[in-house]
């Protein structure tokens, strides 16, 4: 019996690996596919399109896309400021959303739940629909600048950052996080005379890795790829951000497809570097996350 329910975990655990390889493969393919492509002329790349040398280096392999992708549109300033912009939020929305949670799931204060319900309330508005009266008031909100006040936000990095450092899902995904955390450790820090700024640090933070990993990763996800919202308040090419410069770069005539793969590739290399970094932070933080007596 014992050799029988070896060999059927052994079968099952096969049958998972295989699946995920599978899934794997899938997810990867479309990268692949993009990568080499852009290594490739219009005319072998569309050739090898119908078989699987579109996934191998084989042909003419060479960088000249590359090349030729700087040259027709400043690509390394795009991804700057994108990087720039989204590193920026993800810093600030996570310790924004995670304070505001803190708040909510350990401090009683009146009208707590009354929020908390109005802030379950704004999933079901859409981003687009506030895009209007939310670019009006960025082009009459006052700010101090180095020759003094100045009127409006717009073509700023401030008015790509400011309005997304807060959002609903963030805080309700480290509510319901903060919620599993063992309450005996936050009533110990306070009966030995911690403050609540302390116990934030000290204790709910160490103990939340995946919660900010999962967060972080969402919020990096939302704001390397927006497109509506720059267009409209961005027109300077100068902070132009990664979607709006494809837009610009593809709208040019007769771009060559090697060209507009080359382009891809680039702007896919933060987000692939920002996963798997955080992946391994994630990875780590679960393993350490407990309670040690």
């Amino acid at each position: 019996m014992a050799a029988v329910s070896s060999d059927n975990r052994g079968l099952r655990l096969a049958v998972r690996y295989a699946v995920l390889t599978l899934v794997a493969v899938i997810f990867v393919f479309p990268l692949l596919f993009m990568a080499m492509s852009s290594l490739k002329p219009d005319h072998q790349l569309l050739t090898d399109t119908g078989s699987l040398r579109a996934f191998l280096p084989v042909g003419d392999i060479s960088f000249d896309n590359y090349g030729a992708a700087f040259e027709r549109a400043p690509i390394g300033v795009f991804v700057l400021n994108s990087v720039l912009v989204t590193g920026v939020t993800v810093a600030f929305s996570l310790l924004v959303c995670s304070m505001a949670a803190f708040s909510f799931v350990f401090l009683n204060w009146r009208g707590r739940d009354a929020v908390f319900g109005v802030l379950l309330a704004t999933f079901i508005i859409p981003y687009e629909t506030i895009f209007v009266p939310l670019l009006l008031m960025m082009s009459q909100l006052p700010w101090i600048g180095r020759g003094g006040i100045e009127v409006g936000w717009l073509n700023t990095y401030r008015a790509q950052i400011i309005p997304f450092i807060a959002d609903g899902l963030s805080i309700f995904l480290f509510v319901q996080y903060f919620k599993d955390l063992p309450r005996e450790l936050i009533e110990a820090s306070r009966v030995e005379g911690a403050g609540w700024w302390l116990i934030y640090r000290r204790i709910v933070m160490p103990l939340s890795g995946p919660v900010f990993a999962t967060a972080a990763i969402l919020k990096f996800l939302f704001m390397y790829n927006q497109y509506l919202w720059p267009l409209m308040v961005v027109q300077a090419e100068d902070i132009r951000p990664v979607m709006v410069g494809l837009g610009y770069f593809t709208d040019q005539l007769n771009v060559p497809w090697g060209e507009v793969m080359a382009y891809l590739t680039i702007i896919t290399v933060p987000v692939l570097a920002f996963y798997l970094s955080l992946q391994r932070a994630f990875i780590s933080s679960v393993a350490s996350t407990g309670v040690k007596g």
